[in-house]
């Protein structure tokens, strides 16, 4: 394998580290929530878990079906509707959750260290494989924070830390 075929390989399995550790974050952050949180919002202007939910199935479903032949904006995709809320269950919410994280996972297995230079569209525009995954890792680390924030938020004082806890930083100190 060329020095190069490994750099594309070690990041291909990085981006796929990167997308488990987002999925961990949002899937212990909906098991802190409860059915009604998934609905409510702060304000008019923000959004539900369930619009971020739908959000992110959607896009996730557009960006990685047919990631290196098609354009990442599929025709099929109504994105306008993704921010409409509608009453889904949780169970509903968390399998599409599931559904979308699962094409992305299943097209991340397939690619290979010579895809990460090759190029595919996004709404017509060409990016590199490179490219074209760190756009999604930055976009569903966006949206994951939200989650995690309205789930904190939803939770309040109920809410078990997702990481380490305020004022217990010194644990974790490596010792000299």
């Amino acid at each position: 394998m060329t020095d190069q075929a490994h750099v594309a390989d070690v990041f291909l399995q990085e981006s796929i580290r990167a997308f488990q550790s987002m999925k961990k974050l949002g899937d212990q952050a909906f098991a802190q929530t409860s059915e009604l949180s998934f609905h409510q919002t702060l304000d008019e202007e923000s959004n539900s878990l369930e619009v971020i939910i739908k959000h992110m199935h959607g896009n996730m479903l557009s960006r990685w079906t047919d990631f290196l032949t098609t354009d990442g904006e599929k025709e099929w995709r109504d994105r306008d509707s993704e921010f409409e809320g509608e009453r889904h269950s949780r169970e509903e919410l968390l399998a599409l959750w599931e559904e979308g994280w699962q094409v992305l996972f299943a097209t991340l297995q397939t690619l290979t260290a010579e895809d990460v230079l090759s190029l595919v569209k996004i709404r017509g525009e060409s990016h590199s494989v490179l490219q074209a995954i760190q756009r999604q890792v930055s976009h569903y680390g966006y949206h994951v924070g939200q989650i995690v924030l309205l789930c904190k938020h939803w939770a309040s004082h109920d809410w078990q830390t997702l990481s380490i806890a305020r004022g217990q930083s010194k644990q974790f100190k490596p010792k000299l």
